[in-house]
């Protein structure tokens, strides 16, 4: 089987390549998996310095994958929760390089990132009501803060699909740029914060998100609960029968 996470480490940069392109990228138990590996390997790795994480040019991901997290037993189901807590409490620079679909979790993992580079061919969705389900990843606290309550339920509740350059008036991406740039600028904007002193930009990650930090823990599990519950409903049920009907 196709390794569906590639990796490589280069000048301090340990690189995450999404790689189920056939499936647009959408996040199977098995990769999120791995990504808890990997995100553990990178944090107790002292000669990492930032990890990078991308698609390729024309594909960030999908989201979920339905399918498979519909057929997880409730054991696998919580590999995705995993990841998520894994990913915020993070404690070393990630770079997100973003193309093309970044849907529900492909969104909201960004939100834990501290550069995302986005190709002008991205489209950002969050269906999570036309799912019958709620924010996760923290994201009902992180993205509130960056655009405020009114702007938040536009993208949460409406899901409507917003562009790159909307992305960066937001806050959630850093620059734009083309397709066939985006993965050269992400790498070296990577390498060039893997340069700086370690100590002083690991102390100033944390000091810049301190006052997040502290209540990031609590709405994750909040989330956790109320999309399991979610889940469970027979709106989400019958949304998710007729999402595979099609």
């Amino acid at each position: 089987m196709t390794d569906l996470i590639i990796t490589k480490e280069n000048q301090g940069v340990f690189t995450l390549i999404l790689n189920r392109l056939d499936k647009k990228n959408a996040l199977n138990k098995i990769m999120y998996k791995q990504l808890c590996l990997h995100f553990n390997y990178a944090k107790n790795n002292d000669n990492i310095h930032c990890v990078l994480i991308h698609g390729d040019e024309n594909c960030f991901s999908a989201g979920n994958d339905l399918q498979d997290f519909i057929e997880s037993s409730q054991d696998d189901s919580l590999a995705a929760l995993d990841f998520v807590k894994i990913l915020s409490e993070f404690t070393k620079p990630i770079v997100a390089a973003v193309a093309g679909p970044a849907v529900g979790i492909g969104t909201t993992l960004l939100l834990h990132c501290d550069m995302v580079i986005a190709a002008n061919n991205t489209k950002f969705k969050l269906p999570f009501t036309q799912l019958g389900l709620c924010p996760e990843a923290g994201s009902s606290l992180l993205l509130t803060r960056l655009i405020g309550q009114n702007r938040a339920f536009e993208l949460m509740i409406l899901g409507e699909t917003f562009t790159a350059e909307q992305a960066r008036e937001y806050g959630i991406a850093n620059k734009v740029c083309q397709p066939s740039e985006l993965l050269s600028l992400a790498e070296q904007t990577a390498i060039a914060i893997a340069s700086l002193p370690s100590d002083a930009v690991m102390t100033s990650r944390k000091l810049i998100r301190q006052a997040t930090q502290l209540s990031l823990s609590q709405i994750i599990e909040n989330e956790g609960n109320e999309f399991a519950r979610l889940m469970k409903t027979d709106a989400c049920k019958n949304i998710m029968s007729m999402f595979f009907k099609k």
